[in-house]
């Protein structure tokens, strides 16, 4: 299983919010690169970028940082936020990037979705963000009434490389991860699954990593800059090192 690092983007600076409140936020860095670079030295096989202000204002914001990042570092690179057309989705993998994270517009528009990974299979992750079960849009400032598992059922059939599943409420608050809901998904996906929000601990880790193969990592962000969770010990105590 993978330890994902995280760079949420906001206002060009590397920052944590807060159950996704933009108001909330925590501002941990200028120079992304470093960031980035920290993180490839610190044994990361995948970096995880948000363009924060791109989520909510449905189109790229911080793509000056984000190229940046594909600059400093030779691992790859995944990326979400505001991507909401098949130009957005060409331009960043042309540009390097290795996946991108579609949430909002695969509620919203099927058609792109199904595009997006046809054209681009196993390239595009399904950016599953749930509040109460239910999937929300826009950068989290919006909730659907669809469910996230039927969400799933509905695109099983689509060529997406994995699910990333996060919980709102568990999101920035190291309060641990939400393994009922996370079960869930992976007993309804079709497709590897990435866990995200409230990880906190080793054990917190571990507990992920127990749900079985269809895990394919776990993206972790407000623990590692807090100093609450060392990634180089994570590593270790999942066997990477």
């Amino acid at each position: 299983m993978l330890v994902i690092p995280a760079i949420d983007l906001k206002d060009g600076r590397c920052v944590r919010l807060r159950q996704g409140d933009m108001a909330a936020e925590t501002v941990y860095s200028d120079d992304i690169q470093a960031v980035a670079r920290n993180w490839q030295e610190g044994g990361a096989r995948i970096i995880h970028v948000v363009d924060l202000n791109g989520a909510v204002d449905g189109e790229p914001r911080n793509l000056p940082q984000i190229e940046s990042v594909m600059k400093a570092v030779s691992v790859d690179v995944q990326v979400g936020g505001g991507i909401r057309t098949i130009d957005t989705v060409r331009r960043y993998l042309h540009a390097g990037v290795s996946r991108v994270v579609l949430g909002t517009a695969a509620l919203t528009d099927r058609a792109f979705l199904e595009q997006a990974s046809r054209e681009f299979p196993g390239r595009i992750l399904l950016g599953l963000d749930a509040r109460g079960g239910k999937v929300a849009v826009k950068g989290w400032t919006a909730v659907s009434d669809v469910s996230a598992v039927d969400l799933l059922k509905e695109v099983s059939g689509y060529a997406i490389g994995a699910v990333i599943y996060t919980d709102i409420s568990r999101d920035g608050m190291l309060s641990g991860p939400n393994i009922p809901a996370l079960k869930e998904v992976v007993a309804n996906s079709s497709f590897p699954v990435i866990a995200s929000g409230g990880i906190s601990r080793v054990e917190d880790l571990l507990a992920v990593r127990s749900l079985g193969p269809r895990i394919e990592g776990a993206i972790v962000g407000k623990a590692l800059y807090d100093g609450k969770l060392d990634f180089r010990a994570a590593l270790a105590a999942l066997g990477k090192e």
